[in-house]
C-alpha cells in the first residue's frame, strides 16, 4: 500500500537532544517512530541533524516528494528520502529525519497488510537474546567511572526472552549490591542507558560484574555470557590509547595484549570496538587469537562498503546494527545481509539517547540478529524488551538465537 501522509515533529530522546518524529498513513493506518541519537558515534555516521536542528530538518522535507510511494518498498522509500535531501548523508533533512519516516513507513505499512512488523524486513526472522549494560563508564558515565563504557550482561542459556530480561534485572540489581559494598558512600548514579555509574577502575569493574554474573548465572541454573564495549575510539588520541582512571596509555600492540589478558580473565565472550574506528587489521588479529565475539560498531557504523573491507581481512566476526547510523531500514537491510551471508552475528543496537518506540524488537528479528542490545532498565529501554517477549510468546515459530560462544 501506499504512503498517503508523512507529519513530522521536533522531539527530544531521552537525553534532552533534540530529534524527529514522524508519522506515516499507509491505507488508513498510522504508525509514528521518534529517532534516538548516540553519544559515542563514529565519524562515518550520517547527519543527526543539519545546522539549525530539528526545525531546519523539518522544513527542508517535501512531503509531496515521499507521498504515493509503496510503504513496504524499503528501496522505493529510501531512495524517495535520499531525493529529497539530494545526498545520501542526510546533511539537509537529517539523519533523524530519514531514520523517523523509513521505520514509521515500515510499520504503518504492516498495520496495513495486518502483520507483524518484522516481517516487512525481508530476512529470515530469528528471536535475540537481550544485552544489556550493568555498569557504565567513558562517554556514558561521568568522573571517576571506568575508561571502558560498557560491562555487559547476556543470558543466552534462557529459555525465553522474558526470562533472559529478568536474568538482567538480577545482574543490574547484584551489581548495586557489590558496589555499594565496596563503596558505601555510593549514590546509586547511573549513565544515559541506566547502568551504574560508580568509582570504580576498569580491573574493579571487571571483578564486580564477573562476580555479579556468576552469582546470578548459579542462582538461576542457566549460562549468562559477560562482555564489554570499549568504545575505543573516544579515548584514542595520537596513536595511544589513553586510560585516564588508571594513568596508564597503550600502543596498538600493547592494546591487543591488554584485551586479550581482559578476555582471558574475566572470560568476555562478547568484546565491542576494542580498537579505534580506523583499525581494520587490529580487529582481525583479535579475531585470530580468541573464540569470541569480536564486534565492530564504529569500525563498521552499519555500513556495507566499510563491512565488505573488513570481511576481506576477517575484521571481527560480530556487527552492531543501529538504523539511524546510515539513516534508512533499506541501508541497514543490506548491511544486515552482508554480514550474514559473510557468517558475522548481528547485534541490533538501541542509542544512548533513545525514546519510548518499541519499534528496535522487531527490527532486531527482522534483521535475524543473534543478540539486541537494549539496555536493562528504563522506560525507554524496557519498552524494548518487553516487546521483544511478546514477539517470543506470540510467534514460537520464530526460533531463539543459539549462542556460539
Amino acid at each position: 500500500m501506499k504512503i498517503t501522509e508523512v507529519k513530522l515533529r521536533k522531539s527530544f530522546t531521552s537525553r534532552g537532544d533534540e530529534t524527529v518524529e514522524a508519522t506515516v498513513v499507509v491505507g488508513g493506518f498510522s504508525a509514528t517512530a521518534t529517532a534516538p541519537a548516540g553519544a559515542s558515534t563514529g565519524k562515518h555516521e550520517v547527519v543527526h541533524l543539519p545546522q539549525g536542528g530539528a526545525n531546519a530538518a523539518i522544513e527542508s522535507f517535501n512531503t509531496n516528494q515521499i507521498i504515493g510511494v509503496e510503504a513496504g518498498d524499503l528501496k522505493a522509500v529510501h531512495d524517495a528520502l535520499v531525493a529529497i535531501d539530494g545526498s545520501d548523508s542526510f546533511s539537509r533533512i537529517g539523519g533523524a529525519t530519514a531514520f523517523a519516516v523509513s521505520v514509521a513507513a515500515l510499520f504503518a505499512g504492516a498495520k496495513a497488510d495486518g502483520v507483524p512488523a518484522f516481517t516487512k524486513v525481508g530476512l529470515r526472522p530469528q528471536m535475540p537474546f537481550p544485552l544489556g549494560n550493568v555498569l557504565g563508564g567513558g562517554k556514558h558515565a561521568g568522573p571517576g567511572a571506568p575508561d571502558i563504557q560498557e560491562f555487559l550482561s547476556s543470558p543466552v542459556g534462557a529459555k525465553s526472552v522474558l526470562d533472559a530480561v529478568q536474568a538482567n534485572i538480577m545482574v543490574h540489581r547484584q551489581v548495586l549490591r557489590l558496589i555499594e559494598k565496596k563503596d558505601p558512600s555510593f549514590a546509586g548514579g547511573k549513565g544515559d542507558e541506566g547502568a551504574w555509574a560508580a568509582n570504580l577502575s576498569n580491573r574493579d569493574a571487571l571483578e564486580l560484574v564477573r562476580t555479579a554474573i556468576d552469582s546470578v548465572s548459579k542462582e538461576l541454573g542457566f549460562r549468562i555470557i559477560m562482555g564489554v564495549d570499549m568504545a575505543s575510539s573516544s579515548f584514542y588520541s595520537n596513536g595511544k590509547y589513553v586510560y585516564r582512571r588508571e594513568g596508564k596509555s597503550f600502543d596498538r600492540n600493547e592494546q591487543l595484549a591488554f584485551v586479550e589478558d581482559i578476555i582471558r580473565k574475566y572470560d568476555l565472550k562478547y568484546v565491542e570496538d576494542p580498537f579505534n574506528e580506523e583499525d581494520f587489521e587490529m580487529f582481525a588479529e583479535l579475531r585470530k587469537s580468541v573464540s569470541s565475539l569480536i564486534v565492530g560498531d564504529d569500525l563498521f557504523v552499519t555500513n556495507y562498503r566499510r563491512l565488505e573491507k573488513g570481511v576481506k581481512i576477517g575484521a571481527g566476526n560480530g556487527v552492531i546494527l543501529k538504523v539511524n547510523q546510515v539513516g534508512t531500514v533499506y541501508m541497514a537491510r543490506l548491511f544486515a545481509e552482508t554480514a550474514l551471508k559473510a557468517g558475522y552475528t548481528v547485534i541490533t543496537s538501541h542509542r544512548s539517547g533513545d525514546t519510548c518506540d518499541s519499534y528496535l524488537a522487531h527490527l532486531a528479528v527482522g534483521f535475524s540478529s543473534g543478540l539486541m542490545k537494549s539496555g536493562v532498565i528504563g522506560g525507554e529501554r524496557m519498552s524494548k524488551l518487553i516487546e521483544l517477549s511478546r514477539i517470543n510468546e506470540e510467534h514460537r515459530e520464530v526460533s531463539l538465537w543459539r549462542s556460539t560462544v
